[in-house]
Parts: C-alpha cells; sequence; structure tokens
C-alpha cells in the first residue's frame, strides 16, 4: 500500500523514523525539540490502527511495498538518517530498511529493547515461533491470555479444547478464527494491578507473549506471576544488521554525532 504523508515539506532534510512504539513516538518527541528547526522529522505507521497513538512532527500512513520503493522514498525525499524503532518483531520492515539505507546511501540506526530475563518464580516455556506456541500451548492450559496480536491468530485456530481471551487495540472487522475466544480491547502501557485483574477475572491459567522487551509491556509477566500461571514465551528474531542501541537517548546521541 503507497504511504500517505501528512504536514511535510521537502526544504529541509528529511529524517525518516520507522514507528509503531512507545520509543518511536518518544523519539519523535525529542528529535522534533531538538532538532525540529533543521530537520524535517517524520514518522512512518504501518497503519494498521485507526487511530494510532499521537505523533509529534510529519506522519507518514501507510507501507512502502519493499526494499526497492523505500530506497526510492528515502532518495525523493532527501532523507539524511533512517531511525528504525519499529517492533522487535517486525523483522520484515527492518530488514527492508537496512537494505534500502545501505542502497540509498543512508545512515541508518534500529533501537533495539533491551530483552526480558525471567525473575525468581516467573515459569517461562520458551518457543521459536507463533506456531510452536500454538502446539506447546494445550500443555501448559485451557483457558489462555493471548496477547500476540491480530495478525497471526490463524496459528492457534487449530487448538482444540483451548478458549482464548484476546486482546486487541481495536475491534476487527472480520471474526477472529478462533472458535471458542472473547476480546477485550485495550491500548498499554497496563499496571501490574489491571493485567491481574484482567488475568482473575477470566480464570486464565496460561498467558502467550512474545518477548518483546522493554518496561511498557512486562506488567502482564508481573501478573501472571502473582495469579502462578506459566507463561509461552515466543523468542525475539534475531535483528537486521547494522548499528543499533538500545534507547531513545542512544539514538540520540547516535544522531547528534553525525548531524550535530
Amino acid at each position: 500500500m503507497a504511504g500517505c504523508l501528512l504536514m511535510s515539506s521537502l526544504d529541509r532534510p528529511t529524517v525518516l523514523i520507522l514507528g509503531g512504539t512507545a520509543e518511536a513516538v518518544a523519539l519523535a518527541e525529542k528529535l522534533v525539540g531538538r532538532w525540529g528547526d533543521a530537520f524535517e522529522i517524520v514518522t512512518s505507521l504501518a497503519g494498521r490502527t485507526s487511530a494510532p497513538v499521537a505523533v509529534r512532527g510529519a506522519v507518514r500512513t501507510g507501507g512502502f511495498g519493499g526494499a526497492a520503493p523505500m530506497t526510492t522514498y528515502l532518495r525523493d525525499h532527501r532523507v539524511c538518517a533512517v531511525l528504525d524503532a519499529t517492533h522487535p518483531f517486525a523483522v520484515g520492515i527492518s530488514e527492508n530498511a537496512r537494505i534500502a539505507a545501505e542502497a540509498a546511501n543512508v545512515p541508518r540506526i534500529a533501537l533495539v529493547r533491551p530483552n526480558w530475563t525471567p525473575e525468581p518464580g516467573e515459569r517461562w516455556h520458551m518457543v521459536p515461533d507463533i506456531t510452536a506456541a500454538a502446539r506447546a500451548l494445550p500443555h501448559y492450559g485451557r483457558r489462555a491470555f493471548l496477547t500476540t496480536g491480530r495478525t497471526e491468530l490463524d496459528a492457534f485456530s487449530t487448538c482444540s479444547g483451548v478458549w482464548f481471551l484476546v486482546r486487541l487495540i481495536e475491534r476487527p472487522d472480520a471474526p477472529l478464527p478462533l472458535a471458542d475466544h472473547k476480546i477485550v480491547l485495550g491500548r498499554g502501557p497496563f499496571t501490574v494491578a489491571q493485567e491481574q485483574d484482567v488475568m482473575e477475572n477470566h480464570k486464565i491459567d496460561v498467558l502467550v507473549c512474545k518477548a518483546s522487551g522493554g518496561e511498557a509491556t512486562r506488567a502482564k509477566l508481573s501478573a501472571a506471576k502473582l495469579c502462578d500461571i506459566p507463561v509461552v514465551m515466543i523468542e525475539r528474531p534475531v535483528p537486521s544488521a547494522g548499528e543499533q542501541t538500545q534507547s531513545v537517548e542512544g539514538v540520540a546521541e547516535w544522531f547528534a554525532a553525525k548531524f550535530g
């Protein structure tokens, strides 16, 4: 899908933030506040939700269509830096960004959240991917809190005898591919108490999540520990090659070193 750019200008060099995360919002806020007079700060969103979190600066909505169209975008919009602040599981867009940045000779850095490590008393069962999670799930519980997002729910359609509580940001346009489920709507971050209430009120006995890392969504893991339920944890994919940092401040320091 072609992207739509709002409130942008080509009078200044463009800094492209690949967004969709809380870190991307914070990064746009920092860059616009510090360098907004000299650079056009553009955050690119995939457009998967109809009401995304407000982002400071210009916003581009929609996919690029692959590495080659992204390369063209970088050249046409005078992009001087690509700041990849996408979700750790968004491997496709990150790899396309790496290829495009190299092709257009544009410096790129990825903000890779620190990964989670289990705390004492947490019962994690690591699996390599979403398919393995669906295969393992019935061994650990029958009332699952599914927090993996809506794009890969098909993998759980064959889990017989499992009831799902599915948390989504907004109600889907089509029925979910799950025989027995309930949808709860909400946009994080959530507190430990809120997550514990959800689990207790729905009699959850297993949590399924991705190893996203960071602090914004770790509350559900603490709540699972308090409820004494296991966690089926999908391992984080290996990030694309290239420069990396673990914080918004790290990206800002990298940018300052290159552009002052």
